[in-house]
Formats: C-alpha cells, structure tokens, sequence
C-alpha cells in the first residue's frame, strides 16, 4: 500500500511537471536575422539575411537547459516572453504558408517629437541601455495577429528579454459608411524594466498613397493629447493605462478614412509599432430612368439610364439583363458606361445607357429589364417593367382571349337580336286585335 502511495505520488509530480514545462514553452519560430552589411569605407551596401530559429518560453529560468538542447550550428536566440505575447500557435503539419518573422539590431535613442520628448528629459542614457538590443516583427501563419517587440540581451548573449510588445489582432478592418470603427493595439511593457516606469507615449498615423497624417497622439506621463488630433478619433484613456489597450477609435467611418494605420508606442529610448489595414466598403444605390419605363411599339427604340450612386470603393461592374414573359433570363451586355463621379462625401458614382430596339432584340410582349452592379460590397439589383403593345404575332393565349370575346360578342348580338324582334311581333299582335 505504501509502494502504490509512493507511485502515486511521484506520477502526479511528474504531470504536474509535464504542465508546467508544457505551459512554459513555445513553439520554436523560424525568422529571418536581418542586418546591413557594412562595405568598404564604412559606406552602407546591401542588407544580409540569415535564417534563424527563437526560442520562447514565458519562464526566464528555462533558457538555460533550452540552450543546451538547441543545434549550436544555427543562429538561435532564447526569448523570455512572460506575457506570451509571441507564444502564438504552430501551423499545422503540411501548411507551406508559415509564419513571418523578421528580427533586426536596434539602436536606443530618444525621440524628439513634443509628446514623447517628456520621457527622455535626462540627457544622460542609462547604464540599463547598454546591452544588445533587437526589435522582431512577427506574423501568425494565418495572417490575422502581428506583433512588433523590442527585446534586450546582455552583449554578445543569445538569451533575450522581451522589453516592450505591440500586438493587433486586426490586419484588415472592413467597415460600412457611419459605422464606429476599433482598430486594435495592445503593448505589454516588462514591470521589472527600469524604463517601465518612466511613463509611455501612443500615436497613431494614417499612410494612404503617399499621403501621411496624424490621426492621434497621446502623452501617457503627462495625460495630455496632441493639438493635432483628428475629428472623431479617441482612445480608452482608463483601459491604456490599465489593460495596455491603445486601440484607435473612430467614431464615424467616413470614405478618407480608408488606408493603412501605424500605431506607435514608445518608450524611454524605445519604440514598437504595428500597422492595421482599414477598408470602407459602401455598397451601390441604384435607380432606372425614365421610371415607370413608357410603353414601346414594335420597330421603335427606348433609352434606359441605370444610375450607380453612393459606392466606395472605386470598382464596380454594371451589366443589364432581361427576363420575358417566357420567365427566362438573358444577358443584354453593358451597355455604354460613363466615368466615374465623386460626390462630397468621396463615394463615388457611375451610370449606363442601355438601348431598347424592338428591332434587334427579341423583347417579345416585354418583361422586366434589370440593373446589376457587382462591388465589393455587394451584388445590387434594380428592376423596371417593360410593356410592348401592337405585338404582331399573338401568342395562343391572345388568340384564345380573342375567340372567347367573339363568341361573347356574337352571343350578346344574337340576345339583342331576338329580344328586339320578340318585342316588335308582340306590338304588332296587340295593333291587330285593336284593329278588329
């Protein structure tokens, strides 16, 4: 009984250890070591890259015996991670698209913009700031979660400490016109830093087709926002100082929202940043002209406008389509498309001209005429009854409507008929016995 005892205890030891160590690490992350060669005279030449494998544990204590398992002919650096910010899922076996991982040397320095110069007030850097100092960007194989981190090693050793870490769960927002919009951003700073507790600065900026703008800018040391910001653009004051949610809130999703956004923390002599893609998708609004659409004769041609209105972004496919009493449907091509319009708002606008010739196309009795627009946003469609009278070759069903109004017609006479000569021989029997 005590042998059974002993055995179990020792087993629960070894899975409670097993969790631990399970816990612990990561899985290993293949990135690419990125630095700039040096050429002759100093001068700058090509970049060199090199493959490389990180090591993450959230447990600094396990570097050491990770160390001595890891090949010694590859480049390979140990990262202590205990927020678990870069301990992201492996993909699964057989996947050729992998993470992205890139890790550069970085250079401490302070900044000289106003909201973030308060962080750096002494001009003497700290002993702490002499060290190896790396910055890694890094994507999941499923491209929805990137992570910007600035990690410290002691010189010339493998064994990293992640400093400071931004992360978006969001690469690509898509959002309708009106809408509130949350582009996301979190940062973990390591409490055991000394630069953590020297305060933190965030900002965020707009890049769309060489145009670049501040949307945001906040000074978390002095609780101060930058004169700059833009209209309809906040943060969750409580939850960045709290929880580290330096998410960007726009209110109102509007049309010069749409492109790419940095957000940037900083440090004391440290900066992160990462980019969040942001999309406004606006379906179209359609409307046929002249509407009701008029009555056409056959051999005569009817113009029909389709108007695209209120659309970002610029793409769009107009088509026409034509359905007969028959109930099948037939392409009647594009028509001819104008360019494009921009309104106030910056939605766009575009319309076709589609001509109706009794002619040249089959419309038979008429159907329904229909207006397809294809965009991002959406597939619209916007129908208009199409009558065409003094069709000269009837169907059976015209032609059995007609014999039944004759026969209705012939029968209505013949009952006037007899009814008037019932009448007039009744008169003439009545004049007869007066007569008489």
């Amino acid at each position: 009984m005590t042998n059974f005892s002993t055995i179990y205890k020792l087993s629960l030891v070894a899975v409670i250890y097993l969790v631990q160590a399970c816990s612990c690490s990561c899985p290993v992350v293949e990135c690419w070591f990125v630095q700039e060669k040096v050429g002759r005279g100093g001068l700058t030449a090509a970049t060199s890259q090199e493959k490389t494998l990180l090591y993450i544990s959230t447990d600094e204590h396990r570097h050491t015996a990770e160390s001595q398992r890891a090949p010694s002919d590859d480049r390979v650096y140990f990262f202590s991670d205990p927020a678990g910010t870069l301990c992201l899922p492996s993909p699964p076996k057989g996947l050729i698209k992998k993470p992205q991982c890139e890790i550069n040397p970085f250079l401490p320095q302070p900044s000289d913009l106003r909201w973030v110069a308060p962080l750096t007030e002494s001009t003497l850097s700290p002993i702490y700031l002499q060290a190896d100092w790396f910055t890694t960007s890094h994507q999941d194989f499923k491209q929805e979660q990137t992570i910007s981190s600035i990690t410290r090693a002691p010189t010339a050793s493998k064994e990293h400490n992640v400093i400071l870490s931004v992360t978006s769960k969001t690469l690509s927002v898509k959002s309708r016109l009106g809408e509130p919009v949350l582009l996301d951003c979190g940062f973990w700073v390591d409490p055991s830093s000394p630069l953590s507790g020297s305060g933190f600065a965030v900002e965020w900026r707009y890049q769309f087709r060489g145009d670049g703008r501040l949307v945001l800018a906040y000074d978390g040391k002095t609780d101060r926002l930058a004169d700059t910001q833009e209209e309809g653009a906040t943060l969750d004051f409580e939850g960045v100082h709290e929880k580290g949610n330096a998410s960007l809130i726009l209110q109102e999703a509007k049309v010069r929202h749409s492109g790419m956004y940095i957000c940037t923390v900083f440090l004391p002599y440290l900066m992160a940043q990462v980019t969040v893609e942001l999309e406004i998708v606006e379906p179209p609004s359609l409307s046929i002209y002249p509407s009701p659409l008029p009555l056409i004769v056959p051999g005569h041609t009817l113009v029909v406008q389709c108007e695209a209105s209120g659309f970002a972004p610029l793409s769009l496919e107009l088509s026409w389509e034509f359905k007969g009493a028959d109930g099948k449907s037939r392409s009647l091509g594009s028509g001819s498309i104008t360019g494009h319009r921009q309104a106030w708002d910056g939605t766009f606008g575009q319309s076709t001209r589609l001509e109706l010739d009794t002619a040249k196309q089959d419309l038979g009795r008429g159907g329904e005429v229909t207006c397809v627009a294809v965009h991002l946003g959406g597939t619209r469609r916007a129908s208009a009854t199409l009558n065409v009278i003094g069709f000269s070759a009837p169907s059976i069903e015209d032609s059995m409507a007609m014999v039944g109004v004759a026969l209705v017609l012939y029968g209505l006479i013949k009952f006037v008929s007899w009814t008037f000569i019932s009448s007039g021989s009744d008169g003439g029997d009545k004049q007869d016995k007066k007569d008489k």
